[in-house]
């Protein structure tokens, strides 16, 4: 029996390409005094949903407090070896092989107790949850802290109004637009503005620092 039997409520399929308020949030965010000028300079692309949740959730794993150079070198040997990243491909291998991949022990842990979870990564009914519900369920998985909840917010369940603090290169961001914004309530006080689009200001403040789009 595969495991994709055993726990297919861990499977949940999102939506693919442009979310459908981002117009509207480049419309909002377009006109703010401080981040308008760094949307303007990337309001072609977007922020691009890949579909599958647990994709989503191994590359965050996978992206855990290394560089993105290192992660992208990582996720694409686990990806020789494993072929597509699902449930069945990740739980099919033992901690010692994905470890081959560059992975440290405990991320292996992580990524194959969650593929072996007979708890579903989200509730059914998830979709009328609000954020930080979601983020409280999410977190209960080993390895899952709020940071890799809100990847999996921004990036797979595309929610428009997320504001990652946890991440450095929102925080790098922010900073270069206001120097003296030090503390979180001082940046959640910039960010305010940028309600109720800040994911779309997460993806222009990562474009802001690398050109090449954020994708977990």
């Amino acid at each position: 029996m595969q495991l994709t039997d055993r726990v297919v409520a861990n499977v949940h399929f999102m939506r693919k390409g442009k979310p459908e308020w981002w117009d509207a949030a480049v419309g909002h965010l377009s006109a703010d005094p401080l981040i308008g000028e760094i949307v303007h300079s990337y309001r072609d692309g977007y922020l691009s949903g890949r579909g599958e949740i647990f994709q989503t959730l191994v590359r965050s794993i996978v992206g855990q407090q290394i560089s993105v150079k290192a992660a992208d070198s990582v996720h694409g040997r686990l990806e020789q070896m494993c072929g597509e990243i699902n449930i069945d491909s990740i739980g099919s291998h033992t901690i010692e092989e994905l470890s081959s991949c560059g992975l440290s022990r405990k991320k292996c842990q992580y990524i194959l107790g969650i593929a072996t979870s007979e708890v579903p990564l989200l509730p059914d009914g998830f979709e009328e949850m609000g954020d930080d519900e979601i983020v409280k369920h999410l977190v209960k998985f080993r390895g899952v802290g709020p940071w890799t909840a809100e990847m999996m917010l921004i990036f797979s369940l595309m929610r428009p109004d997320v504001l990652s603090l946890g991440d450095l290169g929102i925080v790098k961001g922010i900073q270069l637009l206001v120097p003296n914004a030090i503390t979180k309530k001082e940046m959640l006080e910039v960010a305010e503005a940028w309600r109720p689009y800040r994911t779309g200001a997460c993806w222009f403040l990562w474009r802001s620092l690398d050109p090449v789009p954020v994708n977990y």
